[in-house]
This record gives C-alpha cells, structure tokens and sequence, in this order.
C-alpha cells in the first residue's frame, strides 16, 4: 500500500478551499495510485471532530481522485475543518490496517450570508404586495439588511427591475400594476457583503379593488375554530367551576398567587422555582420529560470543576446511554460540583436527530443538591427566545438525572474569542454584543434577574450566534481557593469583577445590575476574551470602583462602545441605560458602520481609567519570547527566533512588512505587535543615556 501524500498545501478563501499535494514517496510499486479527501468540522480547540455535511461540495469529486488537487466550497464560515488526504490503490481495501494519509487543519473565514431559502405572499391588493421570507440558514454573521429585487413578468420576458430595501425578513411593494405577475428575489447582507438572491418566485396582484390575504382565504376555518373552541371553553367553565365549589375551603393561597402571574395581562412573567413547596412542581410544570432511551452520550466536554476528570470518564463512557446504563461508575471520584457535562444526540419521536448538551447529576448526591440542579431546568425551560440558551427538556425518571439543552458548537465566549483572537470585524463584534443584548432584554422584561452576567456563561453556536446561559447554579458553588472568580459576600457567592457596586455590599440585584455586568461582558468582547482588571485582587477591584476608576478601552475600541460601557458603570443604578435602550444603540451603530471607526483613547469617557496594565514594561523580559507572552502572541516565539528577531533592539525596528514575512498574517495581531513595539520603542527613549 503507499505512503501518505506529501507536501499538502491549503489555500482558504472565504467558505472555500483549494487542496495540493505530492505523490507519496512510496507508491506501493503500483500504477493505479488514487486519493480521497476526507472531511472533517472541528470544535474550537479540536478535542472533537465529526464528519462533514453533505452540503460540503467537492470538485472533481470527493473520492478516487487521480489529480493531486481538489477544489472544495460550501463550509461554513469561522468553523475549524481537518481534511485527511488518503493515498490508496488496488489493493489498499485487502490491507488490515487503514489507509495513510496526510492530515491539514484550516480555519474558514467570514463569508457572506446563504441564499433566502423561500419567499410566502402575505397579503396583496390591486397595487401592492406584501411578502415575507425565511432568512438564510446560514448568516454568517449579523443580517444588516435585506434587498429585493422585483419586475412585471411580460410573456416570456421580464420587465425592468426595481430594488428596494427592508431591514425586517418582510416588505411591501407599492405602486403596482393591478391584475399583474411580477417575478421577485430576495438577498441578505451582512458586514462581508451580499449573499446570493434567492430563487425567482412568482406573485401576482388582484384585480382593481380587490384584495387577498391569509386571513380572508382562512376566514370560513376560523370561524368554525372559533365556534368549536367556543363551545370547549365553556364546557371546561362549567367543569371549573363545579371543581372549585367542591374544594374552594382547601385552596391553597399560595398556589393561587403563583396562578395569578401567568392570568397577569401582557408578557409571561418568571416564577422563581423556589418559591414552589415541592420544587419537582416546578420542573413538572416548566420541564418536558424525556424518556432515557432517546438519548446518547458519545463525548464528555467537561466536569464541574476538573477537566481532566472528564477526559477520564470519557474513556470509560459507553457510547450509547440506555435505561438504567450509568453515565460513569460510583466508582469514579466525583470532583465536580454536580457531575459532567456531556456531548450527546437526541431523538424523540417524530423528529429528527440532533446534537445537544447533556449536565449529569454526579453520583450520591443529596436531596438538595438534586433541587438546586433542577432548578436551572425549571429557569429555563420558562425562557424562550433566539438568544437564551433552548432547553430540550429534563431525565428524573433514571439515573443520572439530566438535564439536556441545544448543542453550542463554539462553547463558550470567553475562551472562543481568545481562540479566535483579532480574527473579526468590528461589525461582527458589535453583532455578538447585540444577541446577548437582545437576550438580556428579553429576561429583564419577564423579571428576571441573571446575577452572573459574564462572557464565560455565554455560549456561541456556529453561526456566531451568542446566547445566555448558567441560570443560577453559580449561587450554589463551594468554596474553591484555587478559583478566585467567586468570593463569599453577605452569605452567597459573587462574581466580583462582573458585579455593581450594590450587590457587592448589600446583594442588591436588580436587572440595573445586570446592565453593569452586560458592560463588563462589552469589554471581554473587545478585548477578546482579556481578564477584567487583569491580576488585581478582587479586594483593589472594589477598592478602585468605589473610587470611581473604571475600565480602559481596549485596544482598537470605538469610542462609541467605551462610551456604552461607561454608562453602563454609572454609580447610581437609576441612571444606567435599559437593555432595550442598548439593543437600539447597538442597532444604530450597526446601521451606521462609519460611527465605528472613531477608535477611542486611553482618557475617553467622563470617569478615570484604571493603569493599562496591557502595555508591559519591556525592560522586565528577559527574552523576546517572555515579551511575546505577556502581550498574548507567544504563538509567534518560532517565528521571531527563525526569522533572527532574538533582541528587543532588532524587534523594535521591525514594520508591518516584516511581521507578514516571518508569518504573522492576521491583521488584528500585526496591530498588537506593532502598538507593543511602538511603546517598546517610547520606553527605549526614555531609558537612553545622558551624553554629557
């Protein structure tokens, strides 16, 4: 059998890929050589991997290739692939032992948004249409706007096209022909331009003075609905109230104050599932059930406290989690604060399989240990909404007990974007903020208070999709001295560097609270994932806050962003923006790219800033490597010492051209580099001896 393929070159533009390589130096002393390409969709850090889609295209094709050179388009944007080219010939598929191949692992780029897959007419008149339409299925970042393009359909010829545009997934065209057809395509854009219009669809308007709509067409089905549910609904009063005479003396008040949130006109409100005397009521009533057979366990991604615990349970999972199967023996230590985290599929009847995250309950628990893990179930499960993490719903019935919600393939934000470092636009940046804006706002309006408002309980899916997570299992955390994010305070435990200054000294948290949080998580973003007020205690964080100190900007910050994130520290709690407000600001920066560019400075904003401990002192390195550390670009030690750049007087005349020969290529690290090197060479200046 040959070799592996030698010399793999990948170029990647975009979703796009072009693969070369070199004949195996061993051929196998065979003529008829082929290779196939496999495919594979990485996690962040690669600890998973798992066949490609078959949206995937390859061109010539996939398998049994006779060129050393393959075309391949269609991934996904900002996704981590790993492509294995195997070497095989005749009488590879006799061989006991797999094929050799050479691996390459690429990092897609941004892209613009998928094709609109369908368009629906809403209503239409004699002039006018409405339409309405599904946005892409794959974005590929924030939807700016929509344009739609549409002409009078003439015999076998169109008419001239016009374009208008809509920042909604609807729009209505006026100024029609009555009686007509008219052909109409739709487009998304987003910060890396225009995706494809979809397919050509036809409507046509009515006659002069008539009119049509779904809810005339329907109007004989509503009606006998209507009727239907009429007659049920006053069967079930009827019920109701026979039911109520028998048992109004053994009303329970309290139940019946929790009925009354729901009865209250206007949006759903949160009940605290505490407030419950049996909190399995609770998970009952906001919790689906699912039956333990549809679910399988294939990967461990985490342990409470310990990683490496959950690598060592993954090597001892069964693949497939049926009744009564323990997710890990008793027999395993149980450092986690309440088990593990699970990568599984799900399969309930009637729809298809898909990828989901699975918590277990940790062997020998105590009763009040299940309630506050159940608890999050019984939080989540009352949310719905495109940016709050989706809960599939609950196990009680077997052990483990589970909890099971969509898959985030991203994980979550914080360790993403340092992952990920300089690597998005400004736009896409402020379109993650405006997710977990949006769902933050969504939980204020139902009274919910989240307390621990941070980029690491935040999850991103595929489509850099944010969405908020850990619903109240940081209140029950042990003590950990390892870990100094939680410190105990008045009884409970606060995440102090995320957290208003009132809820440190008195637990005062209200969703003004979480607006002080949601600025904090604005300068992760920005920051791409940095430690707020890096190594100060927590004790000098409260110290300089009380103080009125307040975080710099990072690095390239808009100064329309710091200024957000200052009004979300004001002091005085009344006076910090709504999350409403900031999702509409955040939508105004959006629209308008061209307030983005004015780059903030370290004195912007009405408060002082706090020591920009990201400029370190150069003079404290010993090497050019322990300088690269400290600025978070250690990836680029090899390509320093290689290139001769081992002092800090050779690195402080380097330019932007020579960062891009040694192979720092990214934009965003060029510009960290290049600032390091500029203060490098300030401090240079100022140490220069004296000539006399």
């Amino acid at each position: 059998v040959p070799s592996a393929p030698r010399n793999v070159i990948s170029n990647v533009n975009e979703t796009s890929l072009v693969l070369e390589w070199s004949e195996p130096q061993d051929t196998g002393g065979r003529d008829d050589l082929l290779y196939n390409v496999i495919c594979k969709k990485c996690s962040v850090e690669r600890r998973l991997c798992t066949r490609c889609d078959d949206n995937v295209e390859f061109v010539p094709r996939q398998l049994g290739l006779t060129e050393r050179r393959i075309y391949i388009s269609n991934l996904m944007a900002h996704t981590q692939y790993t492509f294995e080219i195997q070497a095989v010939n005749g009488i590879s598929n006799k061989s006991p032992y797999p094929p050799h191949f050479a691996s390459v692992n690429i990092t897609t780029n941004q892209a613009a948004p998928s094709a609109v897959p369908t368009m629906h007419l809403h209503s239409s008149t004699g002039n006018s249409m409405t339409l309405s339409w599904t946005p892409p299925e794959r974005p590929n970042g924030i939807i700016l706007d929509y344009e739609i393009k549409y002409s009078e359909k003439q015999g076998q010829n169109d008419g001239i096209a016009n374009t208008v545009t809509s920042q909604k997934n609807s729009v209505r065209l006026d100024g029609l022909k009555a009686n007509a057809r008219y052909m109409v395509q739709v487009r998304a854009r987003t910060v890396a331009g225009y995706g494809r219009y979809s397919l050509p669809t036809e409507f046509q308007t009515t006659a002069e003075g008539g009119s049509t709509s779904k809810t005339f067409q329907e109007l004989p089905l509503i009606v006998g609905s209507a009727t239907a549910g009429l007659v049920f609904v006053i069967v079930v009063v009827v019920i109701a109230i026979v039911c109520f005479r028998k048992q109004r003396n053994n009303t329970d008040p309290e139940y019946t104050e929790k009925l009354q949130q729901y009865v209250t006109p206007g949006m759903k409100v949160y009940i605290d599932p505490f407030t419950y005397e049996d909190p399995n009521e609770a998970v009952r009533e906001f919790a689906k059930e699912i039956d333990i057979s549809c679910v399988k366990i294939e990967e461990v991604i985490g342990a409470g406290k310990s990683w490496g615990w959950a690598q060592q349970v993954l090597r001892l999972l069964p693949l497939t989690l049926s009744c009564g199967s323990p997710c890990c023996s008793p027999l395993l230590p149980t450092t986690g604060e309440f088990g593990e985290v699970c990568r599984g599929r799900l399969k309930l009847p009637g729809r298809r399989e898909i990828f989901v995250a699975i918590k277990t309950l940790k062997v020998g628990y105590t009763e009040r240990q299940r309630r506050d893990f159940l608890s999050e179930a019984s939080i989540m499960g009352q949310f719905d909404h495109p940016n709050i993490i989706h809960l599939e719903g609950v196990v009680t019935k077997s052990r483990p007990v589970m909890i099971i919600t969509e898959f985030m393939e991203n994980c979550a934000l914080d360790s993403f974007l340092r992952l990920n470092d300089g690597q998005f636009t400004v736009i896409q940046l402020v379109g993650m903020m405006r997710g977990i804006a949006a769902g933050m706002k969504y939980l204020s309006e139902m009274n919910y208070v989240h307390r621990d408002l941070a980029a690491r309980n935040i999850l991103v899916n595929s489509n850099l999709v944010c969405k908020v997570s850990d619903f109240g299992l940081s209140r029950f955390l042990e003590d950990d001295p390892a870990d100094p994010t939680y410190t105990s305070s008045l009884g409970g435990k606060i995440p102090i560097r995320w957290t208003a200054p009132e809820a440190i000294a008195y637990r005062k948290f209200t969703s003004a609270s979480d607006v002080w949080s949601y600025g904090i998580v604005m300068w992760e973003v920005m920051s791409y994932g940095e430690r707020p007020y890096w190594d100060m205690s927590n004790q000098d964080v409260i110290n300089a806050v009380e103080q009125d100190y307040r975080l710099p900007p990072p690095m390239d910050c808009p100064t329309a962003l710091h200024q957000l994130m200052l009004d979300c520290w004001v002091r005085d709690r009344n006076l910090r923006p709504k999350f409403a407000q900031i999702v509409n600001t955040l939508d105004k920066l959006i629209r308008n790219a061209a307030s983005l560019k004015v780059i903030a400075s370290i004195q912007s904003g009405i408060s002082q800033p706090l020591l920009d401990r990201t400029v370190p002192d150069y003079t404290t390195f010993t090497t050019v490597g322990d300088w690269l550390d400290a600025i978070k670009m250690g990836r680029y030690k090899e390509n320093f010492v290689n290139a001769g750049f081992a002092s800090f007087d050779l690195v402080a005349q380097m330019t932007a051209e020579d960062l891009l020969r040694i192979g720092v290529t990214l934009a965003g690290h060029q510009k960290k580099i290049l600032s390091s090197i500029q203060d490098m060479r300030l401090q240079m200046n100022q140490t220069l001896p004296v000539q006399v």
